[in-house]
């Protein structure tokens, strides 16, 4: 009896220890936890990233473009007189960008985002100034070669030549873009 005494006395003191208690409500015992976020690839997206401006970078060969050298393109099942019209100045130029004093990432994305917006104005003709990497040194002109790489790769870019001496000469070319 002397232990069910003590167990009695023991309960008396541990309730007045922890003073009122309250019994939880039904809802909050039942309650789902919470759905965790679906996982997000942070890593695999920042791979492929970087594997696309891997890509988009080259090794610029100087001997492929000098800076006094004409460069022009037609895409392949446009009449040749479209691009004898573009040389000639036929085209009213809608647009300009001017890539002097950029980095070749940051005119790479300078082109995309132009290209882009024109295409989106409906400006059709424009201008890209690359100048004539004159101070390149034996790199050559490296914004020349990264402005007719990048262009040769897009799908909307009917021709391009390089600008008469009025309009920049070979330190600029004229795009003509296609109507999407």
């Amino acid at each position: 009896m002397a232990a069910r005494d003590e167990n009695k006395d023991d309960a008396h003191l541990f309730r007045e220890a922890i003073g009122g208690v309250r019994p939880l409500r039904q809802a909050y015992a039942d309650a789902p936890p919470r759905p965790r976020p679906p996982p997000e690839p942070i890593q695999a997206l920042r791979d492929e990233a970087s594997v696309r401006d891997e890509l988009l970078t080259h090794a610029i060969d100087p001997a492929a473009i000098e800076g006094g050298d004409e460069i022009s393109y037609l895409k392949p099942g446009q009449p040749p007189r479209l691009l004898k019209r573009l040389r000639r100045g036929l085209f009213s130029i809608r647009a300009e960008i001017d890539l002097h004093e950029m980095s070749s990432a940051v005119a790479r994305d300078a082109i995309r985002l132009f290209l882009d917006d024109c295409l989106r104005q409906g400006e059709l003709c424009v201008r890209i100034v690359h100048g004539k990497g004159l101070r390149s040194k034996a790199q050559g002109p490296v914004l020349k070669q990264l402005t007719d790489s990048l262009l040769r790769r897009r799908a909307d870019v009917l021709a391009f030549t390089s600008a008469r001496p009025a309009q920049g000469g070979t330190g600029a070319v004229i795009v003509l873009l296609q109507r999407s």
